[in-house]
């Protein structure tokens, strides 16, 4: 009877298969412990002298060998998942090649290189398993919700957002472009059905190495008729918590393989502080603030000095020599600390710059990445802004009729430096006032007289939000960069595998 192994305790002392590929092997005396892993999870296997047929075979299993390990379940807290397998026989399927990605360190570019293998690795493969969570939990927010899923196109006429961030696709002889979002096209549903979401890939062409950008990344888009900013503001809040919530209670054993503090994501529980883009303006620009960053940037300063004489202790221990196991471990150990003192160099000689560049931040820019970083870490759970100038923001969204200057719409910034993972909008719904505000941006009204339409006849006021899948896999997973949020990544200069 093959089990899979998340599925072993519901087989105690039963005698099972493990059908999986061999992730690390270590033999001592008279017995053996193989970790096998079959993509629910990890299982120590342990194969003893007195069982002469698999002890023997143990010495030819190579890293990431598919193999079927059969034997007899039983209870040890001490191994992963808290049960183990006592070994009775192996059948070897495929002695795999000597594997690229080893116990050593290994650098970034190496194993973005080698993407299609470290994916087995047990933190990617942890990612991935909070990425599906987190589909399903949208999906079943929105569903339970009344919402109707649209597919709309990915190959579109013109521009949604900014023109400059668009791919360019040669269809039939006439030039069209990559979506940058399902939004206009999503409205005419929701005038048809009321509420509906699509979930679909999108696509940028912004010139970005930021370790929050990817240039195709999978959105989720609602969009609702008689909607107003209040309505999506509530919407907004309760699908993170949802979120949030799928994560601690599907994943937690994910969470801790990445490391994750799960304290964080406790408390991000409704409701989210809301400020106004010019009170996010005022608290960018005081005294207090300032101050508060000038301290922070002096302890990480000092975490920096202590990080680097880390790294030399490990240096020199490294020098003194030691058995394989020990410097393999050290190295990793030391790459690891490596990363993280280049990291912090990085953002220690950037921050002052930034800090400045808060403290004298003028009201009709747009926030930035570093504004929203400032922003965010004041708070325990995600901030909402709202009404942003009207000059910063795309063309359908509707002013504010108390401030012509501002428009109503929202954006949701995750905590602790992740940035926006939410933005969304009440939509402009009349007509008249939309075709100004496209002529005044010097946009050609011909290829949306199918979009002005939907103000010609029955409008209503409506809106949505769009939520960025990979940026909110990093939040909640903690990531440091969106490169492994997703199976194959595509960034400036990222196409293989």
């Amino acid at each position: 009877m093959s089990v899979e192994i998340k599925e072993l305790g519901q087989a105690v002392d039963q005698v099972i298969d493990v059908r999986g590929w061999l992730h690390g092997k270590r033999e001592s005396g008279k017995l053996a412990f193989l970790l096998v892993r079959d993509g629910t999870g990890i299982c120590q296997c342990v194969v003893s002298a007195e069982t002469s047929a698999a002890f023997a075979q143990v010495g030819d299993l190579t890293q990431e060998s598919s193999l079927t390990v059969s034997g007899r379940v039983r209870r040890d807290e001490r191994a992963p998942g808290g049960f183990e397998l006592v070994v009775t026989g192996i059948q070897l399927i495929h002695r795999a090649e000597p594997y690229p990605i080893s116990r050593k360190a290994h650098g970034t570019d190496f194993l973005m290189n080698h993407r299609h293998l470290w994916l087995r690795s047990p933190r990617q493969a942890a990612i991935l398993r909070v990425r599906h969570t987190l589909i399903q939990a949208a999906r079943a927010f929105f569903d339970q919700r009344g919402f109707t899923l649209i597919d709309t196109p990915l190959l579109v006429p013109g521009a949604a957002e900014g023109a400059g961030t668009l791919f360019s696709v040669d269809y039939f002889d006439q030039e069209v472009f990559l979506a940058q979002t399902g939004q206009l096209y999503l409205e005419s549903a929701a005038m048809a059905l009321g509420k509906v979401y699509c979930f679909g890939p999108t696509f940028r062409a912004e010139k970005s190495k930021t370790r929050r950008h990817l240039a195709e990344f999978w959105m989720i888009e609602p969009e609702i008729a008689f909607a107003e900013l209040a309505d999506l503001v509530t919407l907004a809040e309760a699908f993170i918590v949802a979120l949030v919530q799928a994560a601690l209670t599907h994943n937690r054993v994910d969470l801790q393989v990445l490391e994750r503090d799960v304290g964080a994501l406790e408390r991000v529980q409704a409701p989210f502080p809301v400020l106004t883009y010019s009170e996010a303006v005022e608290r960018l620009r005081s005294d207090d603030l300032h101050l508060q960053l000038m301290q922070e940037l002096a302890a990480d300063q000092a975490r920096l000095d202590a990080w680097r004489s880390e790294e030399q202790q490990l240096t020199d221990r490294m020098a003194g020599g030691g058995k394989k196991w020990q410097l393999e471990k050290w190295e990793r150990e030391a790459q690891q600390l490596h990363d993280r003192i280049r990291e912090l160099a990085v953002d220690v000689q950037n921050r002052p710059l930034h800090i400045e560049s808060a403290r004298t931040f003028a009201w009709g820019q747009d926030l930035g990445g570093d504004e929203e970083t400032i922003l965010s870490r004041q708070f325990d759970r995600p901030v909402i802004i709202t009404r942003y100038p009207r000059d910063v923001k795309a063309f359908y969204m509707k002013p504010d009729p108390a401030d012509g200057r501002v428009v109503l719409n929202m954006d949701v910034i995750a905590p602790e430096g992740y940035g926006e993972i939410i933005g969304g909008s009440q939509r402009e719904d009349d007509a008249e006032a939309l075709l100004t505000r496209m002529q005044a941006e010097g946009m050609n009204p011909d290829p949306y007289q199918w979009y002005l339409d939907l103000r010609r006849y029955g409008s209503v006021p409506h809106g949505g939000f769009g939520l960025g899948l990979e940026r909110t896999v990093a939040w909640i997973c903690g990531l440091k960069h969106i490169r492994e949020t997703i199976p194959f990544p595509r960034m400036m200069g990222r196409m293989a595998p």
